[in-house]
């Protein structure tokens, strides 16, 4: 078989890659190891943890809600049904992207691919194997869970992300490794459905990276509820027990008996699994695959976009990366322009961030203004039962100029939008305090915390003026 572009990998950026390179005339074949397209993200990752969040959310304000005088019986989880709603959810999407493929006339080839040159690669699919001659290949092979080796592997009680998402029970206790966001998402998930938590970080802080101030909300309500927060503690063995996983841990901390144990320590790449070396393609010891900022990688005819393209590992970054090599494929002139990539926690409250953060400010020795609203302020974070957030942006202090912002509250993952294309557009502190925001919305705090930084703030005292 011989064709023009090769994709490697059917998840979000592999999906967005074949079809924009179809939409814009190419001959495409699709490369995908699983029976269904959409990768990790659709089918054991983003989606599937949203749903179960949103089950949490829920759970949570029915219980919340209690204080405005409206009660409800506790609730009756039906985890059969729970699992099939998710379950559902996958299905349809993944029924949709097969019909996309076919209305573009992107070739799928489920199987696992492996370079023989630079200009060929084998596909394996059951006993059968064929081999693809093509023009152009983008590699999409995403990442996985990292493994402890040390740790009894071969143990069910010991999961993963993609286990956990499983849901086969709700286990008594819970230990979750790894103080990240999807640690932390998970923790959220089991604890609405009945699961008495542990989280065990290494750093000082959950969600190492993200600014103090951002992550204290989700602390201060967590520590509430959930049994033990250790930070800057170490896992130091797990061992197999007919009652549990026992686990011990570094410093004066006691060893402890849990029922299920989830390692969320991070994700690798899959840069390794591939035969890339056949290609000539290079692959750092981690798996990364380098790539330019047209996502080639060394070999002119070969790009590489997503997790195994680097840091971060986001599935809006794949996409976009996806488009890009695409584009470059077919002779456009694309290439990456992105001045940032926004993060999100789905959390209790959300966590969400883009652009410059104040430790990487304060690393740089950038001079800038910072002026950070709380939600306490907000009538309608109030009128919701909510008032733990805080919206902050930070500035260049001789223009003016959008430098990064964070925003940790309900529905900040939605919200975070604005303050990425203010961003993008190369915005002001004042063009975002004179752009009217409906009121009261949960919005406007974007508004209020650039008014804190230009003096004209009306909800609380102006810092300048304290």
């Amino acid at each position: 078989m011989k064709i023009e572009v090769l994709v490697l990998g059917g998840g979000p950026g592999g999906y967005s890659a074949a079809f924009r390179a179809a939409d814009l005339g190419k001959q495409v074949t699709l490369v995908e190891r699983y029976p269904v397209l959409g990768g990790v993200c659709l089918n054991v990752g983003c989606i599937p943890s949203k749903t179960l969040l949103h089950a949490a959310a829920v759970i949570n304000e029915a219980k919340e809600i209690s204080s405005y005088g409206v009660s409800f019986d506790s609730p009756k989880i039906n985890l059969k049904k729970l699992k099939a709603s998710k379950e559902k959810i996958s299905k349809q999407l993944n029924v949709g992207l097969s019909g996309l493929a076919e209305q573009r006339n992107v070739t799928v080839i489920h199987g696992l691919g492996e370079f023989l040159s630079a200009n060929t690669m084998i596909i394996k699919t059951g006993d059968k194997t064929e081999e693809i001659e093509f023009e152009q290949a983008i590699i999409a092979v995403g990442s996985q869970a990292v493994k402890i080796p040390s740790f009894p592997n071969d143990d069910p009680r010991l999961m993963d992300s993609t286990d956990a998402l499983a849901l086969e029970d709700i286990p008594e206790k819970l230990l979750i490794i790894g103080g990240g966001i999807i640690g932390l998402e998970m923790a959220t998930v089991y604890q609405a459905l009945g699961s008495k938590i542990s989280i065990v970080e290494m750093q000082n802080q959950i969600i190492p990276g993200c600014d103090k101030d951002l992550v204290r909300p989700l602390m201060q309500k967590i520590k509430k509820s959930y049994d033990k927060i250790l930070l800057s503690t170490a896992v130091e063995s797990i061992d197999s027990l007919d009652n549990g996983l026992k686990v011990s841990f570094s410093g004066d901390q006691q060893s402890e008996i849990f029922d299920k144990v989830l390692v969320a320590v991070g994700r690798r790449p899959n840069g390794h699994l591939i035969a890339a070396d056949k290609a000539g393609v290079k692959v750092d010891e981690r798996g990364f695959i380098a790539v330019d900022k047209q996502q080639r990688t060394n070999i002119a005819n070969i790009y590489a976009i997503g997790d195994v393209a680097g840091n971060p590992m986001l599935a809006h970054k794949a996409v976009h990366e996806g488009k890009i090599a695409a584009e470059v494929i077919a002779g456009h002139k694309s290439q990456w322009q992105a001045l940032t990539i926004p993060s999100v926690a789905y959390t209790d409250p959300e966590i969400a961030w883009m652009g410059l953060t104040e430790n990487e400010a304060k690393e740089q020795g950038i001079d800038y203004d910072k002026g950070a609203f709380p939600w306490a302020a907000s009538g309608r974070s109030l009128s919701i039962n909510r008032k733990e957030g805080i919206t902050k942006i930070l500035s260049d202090k001789e223009t003016g100029r959008i430098l990064g912002a964070g925003i940790t509250g309900t529905n900040a993952g939605e919200l975070i939008a604005e303050a990425v294309l203010a961003l993008e557009m190369g915005a002001c502190v004042d063009d975002v305090a004179l752009t009217i925001h409906a009121h009261p919305t949960l919005a406007e705090t974007f508004a209020f915390a650039a008014e804190m930084i230009d003096g004209s703030i009306t909800d609380l005292i102006p810092p300048k003026k304290r």
